[in-house]
């Protein structure tokens, strides 16, 4: 199983606590993660269902490569870590 976890600052805006499902890929685990959850999807995922710009997301600490299909592999018993990225000066 994987682990999809948000930050305390997501969770202030929408309700996603962590979730255990099955995923090989981003798309997958995120796909099962969210549904019956459109709100915490169209957060994370743009209409498009890419990555919106202002979100990241981590496998195992290391920073996704595919923003875009969401296609990086997921090992098993991996946590993906979805954080919303803060940008300024």
């Amino acid at each position: 199983m994987v682990r999809v976890v948000f930050t305390p600052s997501l969770q202030r805006h929408i309700a996603c606590s962590p979730r255990e499902v099955e995923g090989r890929t981003v798309r997958e685990a995120l796909e099962v993660a969210f549904s019956g959850d459109a709100r915490a999807r169209s957060y994370v995922l743009d209409d498009q269902a890419a990555l919106r710009k202002h979100m990241s997301i981590f496998i195992n600490g290391t920073r996704i490569r595919d923003r875009v299909r969401l296609s990086d592999a997921v090992p098993d018993d991996a946590e993906i870590y979805n954080l919303q990225a803060l940008s300024g000066g």
